[in-house]
């Protein structure tokens, strides 16, 4: 969310434009690296912590194949499912680091994301779940500015979770390991790496669906307008 500016009654410009494009575009690259990172996983529906991995080894987790709707390709193939994932990972990385220096030199991360006092009082959080149990939504102004959940969870996709996935994905190539070295060290292994970059990937699939899930009662229509043209109607106070 940006600062947002009024152009007619109750409506207001809630996003940059970089904020829209960066948010269609990670939606697009992370259907693509989820569904593609599936495709591999089939390859080898096992995990383990540490350096070494193998059909002999033990597993701290034994899922079945994933089924074809919800891999890329939809039917299995290695190859295939490696061309998809590392032809996006690229794109993610990049687009990601933009965003993140382009936030912090217009502000967005001090003004809309960061903590302010009182916010994290027991008290206030408590309340705000209580908010979001009863699906009491903000409105009026403080609909424009992002809640305490809010912010824990966008600072923790942003600067936890994305770059976790990033990197342990980095750890697991091999030219990777051999150019910087202590990526093995700092996760424990390539299996260590692996296991995270399966934890982290589902982590963001469930903010997803829990993303899609408020929008939706929230109200669809206001909510992806504002994500489009970057307008928003305000919804008005109650009484």
């Amino acid at each position: 969310m940006d600062r947002p500016t009024p152009m007619e009654a109750g409506v207001v410009k809630r996003h940059r434009l970089s904020t829209r494009l960066w948010h269609w575009l990670n939606a697009l690259l992370l259907y693509v690296l989820f569904t593609s990172g599936l495709g591999i996983f089939n390859a080898h529906p096992r995990l383990y912590w540490g350096q070494y991995g193998a059909n002999f080894d033990v597993a701290w987790l034994t899922l079945e194949r994933f089924p074809g709707w919800i891999t890329l390709p939809g039917h299995y193939s290695l190859a295939l499912s490696r061309h998809w994932h590392l032809a996006a990972a690229p794109l993610f990385a990049f687009a990601l680091l933009a965003y993140m220096l382009w936030s912090l030199a217009n502000r967005h991360i001090a003004r809309d994301l960061a903590f302010r006092r009182g916010e994290l009082a027991p008290r206030h959080v408590w309340q705000d779940i209580r908010d979001h149990a009863r699906l009491r939504f903000p409105t009026g102004q403080t609909a424009l500015r992002y809640n305490v959940l809010q912010k824990a969870s966008y600072i923790g996709v942003i600067f936890i979770a994305l770059p976790l996935v990033i990197l342990t994905g980095l750890t697991m190539s091999p030219g990777m390991n051999a150019a910087w070295p202590w990526l093995l060290d700092l996760f424990g292994g390539r299996q260590s790496a692996r296991s995270i970059h399966f934890i982290a990937a589902f982590a963001l699939a469930a903010f997803f669906l829990v993303h899609i899930l408020m929008v939706v009662l929230a109200g669809p229509l206001n909510e992806v307008r504002s994500m489009i043209t970057g307008r928003y109607r305000v919804p008005e106070d109650r009484p």
